[in-house]
């Protein structure tokens, strides 16, 4: 993009493509938001991958092992913040998202059928939680009793997260003079970088 779009109209609609496109090119700079989620009385951050937008819902998608530190915060507290920054566009998205899992049905189990053949099945088919103490390096060798391999054809610890945009803050940091406007249940409008 090389022109800047002149309505908040413009605008709405090229974020959503834009993050439409971040779930089919592994180099948009927006693939892989930070989700920040609250942990009692902080906030928790990390990167996830946008796996799928539904623009005409609001939804951002991403996956995760429902054993992950994030589920059981997100359970507790479903209200999150993902943050965006693309440095070719200049753009920095923050969405107020409300969050939900699906572990069981089917928004699970049909993109689990999609990917449990795939090397990204082994993100969730390991034998220990994510953040779980480990007594060697990863990989190393070690000699431990036989675990018997997951079974890539069950779920697993697979769920997916799927984050409502309850509101997207967007700014623009341009040479010309910044802009940022906010899209949320109220409309769309502009206010102060």
């Amino acid at each position: 993009m090389t022109d800047r779009l002149a309505s908040l109209a413009e605008i709405e609609a090229e974020v959503w493509q834009q993050l439409e496109r971040a779930t089919h090119d592994k180099h948009h700079e927006w693939r892989a938001p930070v989700l920040a989620t609250v942990n009692g009385d902080a906030a928790d951050a990390r990167t996830v991958i946008l796996r799928e937008v539904d623009a005409a819902q609001k939804q951002l998608l991403s996956f995760t092992d429902d054993r992950a530190g994030k589920v059981a915060q997100l359970l507790r507290h479903p209200r999150a913040t993902m943050v965006m920054w693309s440095r070719t566009m200049s753009w920095q998205l923050r969405c107020r998202v409300l969050l939900s899992l699906e572990m069981t049905g089917l928004a699970a189990t049909s993109r689990w059928a999609r990917i449990k053949l795939t090397p990204a099945a082994q993100d969730y088919l390991a034998r220990l939680p994510p953040g779980a103490a480990l007594d060697t390096l990863p990989g190393q060798r070690v000699d431990e009793p036989e675990v018997p391999a997951a079974d890539p054809l069950k779920r697993e610890y697979f769920a997916v997260i799927n984050a409502q945009v309850l509101a997207i803050d967007w700014l623009e940091l341009h040479r010309d003079g910044h802009r940022r406007a906010v899209f949320d249940e109220r409309g769309a409008r502009w206010v102060q970088p």
